[in-house]
């Protein structure tokens, strides 16, 4: 996620809020246990997967529209 962001705007927005934080890492820590999961490094039941994936991507949404709320709020 924000792949193709600069680091510093990245780092900026992240600083916006601890709700900005906490979701930016929860998003980062579900798609380590996904990957790790994808490798067969971590067992996990269809459903703990599923339920994994769909707030990975729920958090991923949120991001995205707090981002460009962000953005569209001026220079940074």
């Amino acid at each position: 996620m924000f792949e193709n962001q600069q680091r510093d705007d990245v780092e900026k927005f992240i600083g916006t809020s601890k709700d900005t934080r906490r979701l930016y890492f929860r998003h980062q820590e579900l798609n380590d246990k996904l990957d790790n999961a994808g490798r067969g490094c971590l067992a996990l039941s269809d459903e703990e997967l599923r339920r994994m994936k769909m707030e990975k991507l729920q958090a991923k949404t949120q991001l995205e529209r707090m981002w460009d709320t962000w953005q569209a709020s001026g220079p940074h």
